[in-house]
């Protein structure tokens, strides 16, 4: 197993790291949740995300419940929770996770088995250009059918998984069709003017404007 050290010092990238030993690593690591691990046929990433990388992706992971409340959709959240598939040898933690199409499927489950149980309906990835590893090929693998990226925290991008097992980026929401990438980013920037709870009321308030019809801007 070789192991080598990103120049950021904030991740450490292992190679030849067998399944089991990963299985290991994620029982070491289940009681510090400010670590997460990625894993891909054989190579392992250990990263500890930043405060703002943490921030936008629970500031986004709001607007999603916000928007399920509204429409008085279903929603389970799932946080950071390791999805991991033996067979495909790749297992992530996504940064926020829902299900929402799906939600009865899993409603009141503790632990969750993607060899019988659907992935998320949407996860959310934060900063994804901090990592060398491909993601979206994991969440691909996963069947994950919706990922919102941010890059670099000022591009917000929309990712729809096709029927051919690549995903596409996407002018609207999957789980939300009436939102855009375009929508959030002010919202997003509203945070270093206000704190987050008057954000989300902004974003209600336009939310409600753009069911109704009218042409409501952030």
């Amino acid at each position: 197993m070789r192991a080598t050290t990103k120049s950021t010092g904030e991740s450490v990238i292992l190679r030849d790291v067998p399944w089991r030993m990963y299985g290991q690593l994620l029982r070491a690591f289940a009681e510090r949740p400010r670590v997460r691990l990625t894993y891909d046929r054989g190579v392992l990433e250990i990263m500890s995300p930043l405060v703002g990388y943490v921030s936008d992706s629970g500031f986004l992971g709001r607007v999603v419940v916000t928007a399920t409340e509204e429409l008085q959709l279903c929603v389970m959240g799932g946080g950071s929770t390791t999805f991991r598939r033996r067979r495909r040898r790749r297992g992530l933690e996504p940064d926020q996770c829902f299900w929402i199409a799906n939600e009865l499927r899993v409603r009141g489950k503790k632990r969750i088995d993607l060899r019988i149980d659907p992935p998320p309906d949407l996860g959310i990835e934060v900063d994804v250009t901090r990592t060398s590893m491909d993601r979206m090929g994991i969440y691909t693998a996963l069947g994950v059918p919706e990922v919102w990226r941010l890059e670099d925290f000022h591009k917000l991008s929309f990712h729809v998984l096709m029927p051919d097992g690549s995903y596409q980026e996407a002018t609207q929401s999957l789980a939300f069709p009436m939102l855009t990438p375009a929508d959030l980013m002010p919202f997003l920037a509203m945070r270093d003017q206000m704190d987050e709870n008057a954000v989300v009321r902004q974003f209600l308030m336009w939310f409600r404007q753009r069911l109704s019809g009218s042409p409501g801007t952030p």
